[in-house]
């Protein structure tokens, strides 16, 4: 055979295939050929040229920048949500709204959901997601404390159940502060039932939704009370802390800081997160921008939702 009626054939397979419609088993029927060479045909149409395949990419959409960032951090998703203006309250929408639609469309049966409770974008996700007609999910795990100032507890606690409520779940409340006292009250914590009931729910995560914060607290979780003080604060940034998840804080580096702090602290460590299948982090903003960056360098996380500003800088750092 020429290279010209190679080339020929290739085109005819492609058109039927691509322009006509018609599946591989019944092109390679009619021609009398493999379907495994038909799937080889289709590839080489594309290699020759003779196929092109381009996106129509929706305005608002932004694949270019999620796969930068999928091949910078080498994170499986990252999804970049657009947004009018770079503002912390208008960013924390956008990404709940999406978050929330990740979270409806990819959820599994029995799923054992993590969260953080102490986080004002993932409180967004939950008022954006739809109650699902069938329960999928198994349970709804607290992952760091909830205890602390009554009024604004009500919201760690809301958060857990009413995931729980929407997804059909068991919801397991910590009910504990997320920072004890000191290391002897967290060891006295950890050993009531219903604290001890919450956290070996930990290992059956299968997806976690976290926060990622600045080492200077967010508002929320100032009000918590769930914090270390000032001085404190500041011996976790001579030690080059720049990033804080769940209560756990990150160098630069994304390399764990380790302080006496970090054995007051009741919520999953850094380590049984890095054995959750899915770890999805919601964070944007000018602010945080190193501070995602510093998470994502802990190889912590595998799925990122942000806004097209902070994506942009993450990008260009």
């Amino acid at each position: 055979m020429s290279r010209l009626d190679e080339l020929r054939f290739m085109t005819r397979v492609a058109q039927r295939y691509h322009v006509d419609g018609q599946r591989q088993s019944a092109i390679a029927k009619d021609l009398s050929m493999s379907q495994a060479t038909v799937s080889r045909m289709l590839k080489r149409a594309q290699k020759e040229g003779i196929v092109r395949i381009s996106l129509n990419v929706p305005q608002g959409t932004y694949p270019e920048l999620e796969a930068d960032l999928r091949n910078k951090y080498q994170i499986a998703e990252a999804i970049v949500v657009d947004c009018s203006e770079d503002r912390d309250g208008a960013i924390m929408s956008r990404i709940g709204e999406a978050a929330a639609h990740f979270l409806e469309t990819t959820i599994q049966n029995d799923e054992v959901i993590g969260i953080s409770s102490w986080s004002q974008t993932i409180v967004k996700m939950i008022d954006n997601v739809h109650p699902m007609i069938q329960g999928k999910a198994k349970a709804v795990v607290q992952t760091l404390g909830g205890i602390g100032n009554p009024n604004v507890q009500k919201h760690a606690t809301h958060v857990t159940t009413r995931l729980a409520q929407l997804t059909g779940a068991e919801s397991v409340i910590l009910q504990a502060p997320a920072v004890a006292a000191s290391r002897e009250a967290k060891v006295i914590l950890l050993g009531e039932n219903f604290v001890r009931e919450a956290t070996e729910q930990f290992d059956n995560i299968s997806l976690a939704f976290i926060g990622i914060g600045a080492v200077e607290p967010s508002d929320m979780l100032a009000q918590s009370g769930n914090i270390f003080s000032a001085p404190e604060l500041k011996k976790l940034t001579d030690k080059g802390a720049v990033a804080e998840m769940s209560q756990r804080y990150l160098n630069k580096e994304g390399k764990q800081v380790l302080t006496p702090l970090n054995e007051r602290v009741i919520g999953m460590t850094l380590e049984q997160l890095n054995n959750v299948p899915r770890v999805v982090a919601l964070a944007g903003g000018k602010s945080k921008t190193q501070a995602i960056d510093a998470a994502l360098k802990s190889k912590t996380i595998n799925i990122l939702v942000t806004d097209r500003f902070t994506a942009t800088r993450l990008t260009r750092l």
